[in-house]
């Protein structure tokens, strides 16, 4: 069976959450479309080239757990907006999507860009302020010494890099549906995603 759920959404909106867990529902693959652009942001930060680092890039780059700092989510959104670099990753994302038992692919340009076809497909958002009261908490319980103004100023930065990009810009796809977790649950986040998809594979949506 062939079946693709394309998530988008911007940052901390929870659709890393939302996806593994709709991808657990199903027993579908699931793929962080994110970490690819992390993982060759880290790259450039040590110094290589990022568009032959996207060209060289392998699932062990992924692994790291330096891919969810700060200074590496801002070199992914960086190295995001050079078409070079997402030529080099369509392939890879694509592939991924239409394997053979089903498939969830999160990021900013799945069902716009890199699966406009797909069977189901989510925005998951939520407002500047709520996003960034989530990322902040996330990153002093890392340990980061960190301010919530300081975070808030780097979602909105971000969004408007994503957004306001020539090439794939984050938008919600015409037909995706949307979740907005400003105010829910993560249960009910959740349960809202796997609703959604449950339409789309009864053939109802």
């Amino acid at each position: 069976m062939i079946f693709t759920v394309a998530i988008d959404g911007p940052a901390a909106a929870g659709k890393g959450t939302v996806s593994r867990a709709v991808a657990d529902h199903f027993g579908f693959r699931h793929l962080d479309t994110g970490l690819l652009y992390r993982a060759v942001g880290a790259r450039m930060l040590a110094g290589e080239d990022a568009v032959a680092a996207a060209e060289a890039l392998s699932p062990d780059d992924l692994r790291s757990p330096d891919l969810r700092t700060q200074d590496v989510a801002a070199a992914a959104s960086r190295v995001a907006v050079v078409p070079e670099v997402r030529a080099a990753l369509v392939a890879f994302q694509r592939g991924f999507a239409r394997s053979e038992g089903g498939a969830v692919l999160d990021g900013r340009d799945i069902g716009t860009v890199i699966c406009p076809e797909a069977e189901a497909k989510l925005y998951v958002t939520a407002s500047p302020e709520i996003r960034a009261e989530r990322r902040f908490a996330e990153l002093v319980a890392r340990g980061a010494e960190v301010t919530l103004a300081g975070v808030l100023e780097d979602v909105l930065a971000r969004d408007a890099r994503d957004m306001g990009r020539a090439e794939a810009p984050l938008r919600a796809a015409g037909d995706a549906t949307l979740i907005d977790t400003s105010d829910m649950a993560v249960e009910d986040a959740v349960a809202a995603a796997i609703a959604a998809v449950e339409v789309r594979r009864s053939g109802r949506g």
